[in-house]
């Protein structure tokens, strides 16, 4: 009876390890589907109609707002391991100056593409000057005059 009772328990754990190193995926972000984009007609839709067609992007372009991005990736966790990216899919539309789309392009992760999704670029009136070539600048302006009141 015993030897039933552990066998029935070690055969409950290893179903049950197994049932820890299955794979668990998960979805992030949104790929308009083939079917969606083939209405997307390069030279005749504008930026207006595509929310109706396909939807909004994940990403658009900060400065011109020449390109809007779709996003989609898919991950996997096996037991304890760390998530891995299996699989990555972008969407880039092109507009022309005039708002009409002029490209649409689909990248995955299996070519290696880099899309820039935004860029950290600010104009100011500063120019040419870092922080710290400002900050070592004013170093040698100060006066004794300016301490004393």
């Amino acid at each position: 009876m015993a030897a039933i009772r552990s066998l029935m328990t070690l055969a409950f754990l290893a179903i049950l390890g197994l049932a820890a190193c299955a794979p668990i995926y998960r979805n992030h972000g949104y790929v308009p589907p083939d079917l969606e984009l083939a209405q997307v007609v390069p030279g005749q839709t504008t930026r207006d109609d595509l929310p109706a067609l396909v939807g909004r992007p994940s990403a658009q372009g900060l400065l011109t707002g020449s390109g809007w991005y779709y996003v989609g990736s898919r991950w996997r966790r096996i037991g304890p391991a760390a998530p891995e990216e299996i699989n990555r899919e972008v969407v880039a539309i092109s507009f022309a100056p005039d708002g009409v789309v002029s490209n649409v392009e689909r990248f995955g992760l299996e070519q290696g593409r880099v899309v820039t999704l935004s860029r950290r670029v600010t104009e100011g009136s500063v120019s040419e000057v870092s922080f710290i070539g400002q900050l070592l600048g004013n170093l040698g302006n100060f006066q004794a005059g300016d301490f004393i009141d």
